[in-house]
């Protein structure tokens, strides 16, 4: 008697597109490469679906009636696990840095190619599953769990950073960083003495490659400096190595 194949479950995706032809096409597309897609044009009603039945993976647009993109994905991120697309026409490089400041995995502008917006989806559901993450806003936000065995904290040039407690202290002084400056922070700290590139940093931060023209990465440099305390101006600790990247300074070489 031959044995019953039992078949993988379809990989689902929530396009969450206010345009009814784009989401269409779409929803056509991911369908063609063995995804099932739901569509979904309203922002309000879009969290409440993600919270309800978490998708894989969310493809979302920033300009939404009830609720806009960057609402979605600051409501249903400290507690969804999958994995967030950001899609936009915007050009605004700030807004690239905040949508991953609230915990968007990607973000890609419109128009893409279908078989880059693909290759972005493939990317990020090969990723390993994200921890919900409290942002430094949600201070009404359940506490995440900790993992049993906490990396060590790490410490240099006056700079405090428990990953375990998720705090970083500059000086003695709590520093309220965003998880994206946070993750930045941690990775300049891991690899002082080192230049990082743009294209190791972005992989470092997101877990896909660089498309060398996104800017965001310098613009969270900038904010970085900020909030340590860095002069943008005649930075000490986080330097500009022009045409490399950035290099985080090893103590005593301030």
């Amino acid at each position: 008697m031959n044995a019953v194949v039992q078949e993988e479950p379809e990989t689902r995706v929530l396009v969450v597109e206010d345009d009814p032809e784009l989401g269409s096409l779409l929803q056509e597309y991911l369908r063609s490469q063995g995804y099932r897609v739901e569509l979904e044009p309203n922002g309000r009603i879009a969290v409440q679906r993600i919270l309800a039945d978490p998708p894989a993976l969310v493809i979302l647009d920033l300009m939404l009636p009830g609720e806009d993109g960057f609402g979605v994905c600051r409501q249903v991120r400290p507690h969804f696990h999958g994995r967030i697309l950001m899609l936009t026409a915007r050009e605004d490089s700030i807004d690239q840095v905040l949508g991953l400041e609230l915990g968007a995995d990607d973000y890609v502008r419109k128009p893409v190619e279908p078989r880059v917006l693909l290759a972005r989806v493939r990317a990020l559901l090969r990723r390993e599953p994200v921890q919900p993450l409290v942002l430094a806003s949600d201070s009404n936000a359940a506490e995440p769990t900790r993992p049993t065995s906490a990396p060590s904290p790490l410490s240099l040039c006056g700079i405090a950073l428990d990953e375990g407690a998720r705090e970083v202290r500059v000086k003695g002084e709590l520093v309220e960083l965003t998880e994206a400056q946070f993750g930045l922070l941690r990775l300049f700290m891991q690899h002082a003495g080192e230049v990082l590139s743009r294209q190791e940093l972005f992989t470092g931060l997101r877990g896909i490659d660089y498309d060398g023209q996104n800017r965001g990465i310098d613009l969270l440099v900038s904010q970085l400096r900020a909030r340590i305390g860095d002069d943008p101006n005649h930075p000490r600790l986080i330097k500009t190595i022009r045409a490399r990247g950035y290099l985080f300074v090893r103590p005593g070489e301030e």
